[in-house]
């Protein structure tokens, strides 16, 4: 099947998907924010320029879209039926682009989360998951 839209008008819709202020990235945001906690945006000098960073606590947060990193398991992952020759290098590049940024990452002494763009619909699971992840090795060991 071909594509319904010229090449300026498919290109004119690309050109408005975001890769940041998504809503799903808005959503952790919030809940972030209302936790108490306070963040840096797109952080450029860390490897894969992290959604939310926690400079103190080592700790950054990937809010990744279903569809352009192929979360596994999930629905919105499928690769488009036309340009498989295009879409499947592309979206298989991120994985891996994805992969190495956090092995970068971790090998700099960094936490990391990754939250799927699905996984913000629930949000009280969400919100369970970032306080636990952002609370994480702040206690402190009781001294007798």
């Amino acid at each position: 099947m071909t594509d319904i839209l010229t090449a300026s008008e498919r290109s004119r819709l690309m050109s408005r998907i975001r890769s940041k202020d998504t809503k799903p990235e808005m959503r952790v945001r919030r809940l972030v924010h209302g936790m108490g906690y306070r963040y840096r945006l797109h952080v450029k000098d860390l490897p894969g320029s992290p959604d939310i960073v926690l400079r103190p606590r080592r700790k950054a947060i990937f809010v990744h879209g279903c569809f352009w990193h192929q979360h596994e398991g999930c629905t919105d992952n499928k690769i488009p039926k036309s340009r498989q020759a295009y879409w499947e290098p592309k979206l298989n590049g991120n994985v891996q682009r994805d992969k190495r940024n956090r092995a970068v990452l971790s090998d700099m002494g960094w936490r990391i989360l990754v939250i799927w763009e699905c996984e913000t619909t629930d949000t009280d699971g969400l919100a369970e998951r970032l306080r636990s992840f952002l609370d994480e090795g702040d206690r402190q060991a009781d001294v007798p």
